[in-house]
């Protein structure tokens, strides 16, 4: 039985609902692994992309440099995240370790596990493709959002 919310005028507004409330049930499920859902996410990146410095992993997750920063430190003492100097004295190449790997391949059914479920949820209450649709849609405002947020730094 699904609890109705009230709709929500605000685009942010919902979709900030929308990430608590699936944060939520994320972090439910990957709490027997020790693992926040920022950690697995940030685990997924750093498996995609590789190696890359924490400006650039920031703005690919969109995630403030304070809370990077504070998640980043947790995970390089954990030993999941490696870290080394870049050619700029300044710069730190962040990295998957070896115990990184481990782990989100010891989280990766889990978080499999969720996706299947609300992906099962949403179809059946929204029809198939719903799913790929939200998908896109969700990467779609992302990528309206940072455009207006890059054009706005530029004025």
């Amino acid at each position: 039985m699904s609890t109705l919310v009230p709709p929500l005028p605000c685009l942010c507004a919902s979709f900030r609902r929308a990430a608590r409330t699936l944060t939520q049930l994320y972090e439910e499920a990957l709490r027997p692994l020790g693992l926040r859902a920022t950690q697995m996410t940030i685990l997924q990146a750093l498996a995609h992309i590789g190696e890359a410095s924490q400006g650039q992993l920031g703005k690919i997750l969109a995630i403030d440099s304070t809370t990077l920063t504070r998640t980043l430190a947790i995970m390089v003492r954990e030993g999941w995240v490696r870290e080394r100097r870049g050619k700029d004295r300044r710069e730190r190449l962040l990295g998957l370790s070896k115990a990184g790997q481990r782990k989100l391949e010891r989280a990766t059914p889990v978080w499999e596990e969720m996706q299947a479920r609300l992906r099962a949820r949403l179809e059946q209450g929204m029809g198939d493709g719903a799913w790929d649709a939200m998908m896109r849609s969700a990467n779609q405002i992302a990528g309206l959002a940072t455009t207006e947020i890059a054009e706005g730094e530029s004025r």
